[in-house]
């Protein structure tokens, strides 16, 4: 279940919002997005592995809200754990060759 937005990391760019198949996100003007309907969330993942800043955390239970630490998340490079382990960060390019849709967050 979706648990953070970080708010020092969230640029605002509302990824989150457009790619969430249940409606979870609210955009807000001039602020990061919020999690305006936590109890919808899928753990789909899309969210986190879309976020092109690590600013997303979702928890792996699909049923009941965690308590989450940002300073743990961030500590335990628990942030953008998720796209890592797919192949869509820079740094995991060796995984690429099997997923291609990490092209989706590059410019263009």
């Amino acid at each position: 279940m979706i648990e953070l937005i970080s708010e020092a990391r969230c640029t605002e760019c509302n990824i989150c919002v457009a790619v969430c198949p249940t409606n979870v996100f609210q955009a807000v003007p001039d602020s990061p997005p919020i999690i305006a309907r936590q109890g919808d969330c899928q753990t789909c993942f899309m969210c986190e592995l879309y976020c092109p800043v690590d600013a997303l955390f979702v928890a792996h239970d699909a049923n009941d809200p965690a308590v989450v630490d940002e300073g743990q998340l961030i500590a335990s490079a628990a942030l953008g754990s998720y796209r890592k382990a797919i192949g869509w960060t820079p740094g995991s390019r060796a995984q690429r060759g099997i997923d291609q849709s990490f092209k989706l967050t590059e410019p263009h």
